[in-house]
């Protein structure tokens, strides 16, 4: 069963409440997965995606597939140097399955997305992050409004006293960032040169 409490002092708290969610599952989803998760080691920064793909899923830790890979690529970090560096989550956060045309994952529901919200409002009050990176159309909208990567991409943005900059999803799936390749690598460049600045 789901617990949830009315308010967090530590991650470790609602790390223990987020390991055993089921609340979209209890509402009635079809999820493939239990939560996937980050362990807190007082990263500076937070990574926010969609939701994770299948071996995410298997695995219960974020950004292991090959978008993860990409994501790495893009930001040249190796696995030690990005997961020191970004405490990374979800919209939402156990893998949804397949959708049924069978191509892809499936997209999270809006009632999926506002069962998760809960998660990434607490993990935002705690860790108070100074660089915040949401990865892909729908991460970007839940934390900034924004529709339409074109309008956002090679931007930086403010949010509660942290620096915003949007990244393209780096999933093979999606055809957005081979057709505009200048844009992800100008808002690449402004990811790094945020985390640069962080380590100064």
């Amino acid at each position: 069963m789901t617990r949830r409490r009315s308010s967090y002092r530590s991650l470790t708290s609602l790390q223990r409440d987020l390991a055993a969610c089921r609340a979209c599952v209890e509402a009635g989803y079809p999820l493939e997965s239990w939560p996937v998760r980050n362990v807190h080691n007082g990263q500076p920064a937070y990574m926010y995606g969609q939701a994770p793909g299948i071996v995410e899923g298997e695995e219960r830790r974020p950004w292991r597939g090959r978008a993860g890979k990409t994501l790495r690529r893009w930001l040249e970090l190796d696995e030690d140097q990005f997961y020191a560096t970004f405490y990374c989550a979800s919209v939402t956060r156990c893998y949804p399955g397949r959708p049924a045309s069978g191509r892809g994952d499936r997209t999270p529901t809006p009632r999926e997305q506002e069962l998760c919200s809960f998660w990434r409002e607490w993990e935002l009050e705690i860790v108070r992050p100074e660089l915040i990176v949401p990865v892909g159309g729908l991460a970007i909208k839940q934390l900034l409004g924004i529709t339409g990567l074109a309008s956002c991409i090679g931007r930086s943005y403010e949010l509660g006293g942290a620096t915003v900059i949007p990244l393209p999803h780096p999933s093979g799936a999606s055809s957005w960032t081979n057709t505009n390749r200048e844009l992800t690598a100008l808002a690449a460049d402004l990811v790094r040169d945020a985390v640069a600045r962080l380590k100064e």
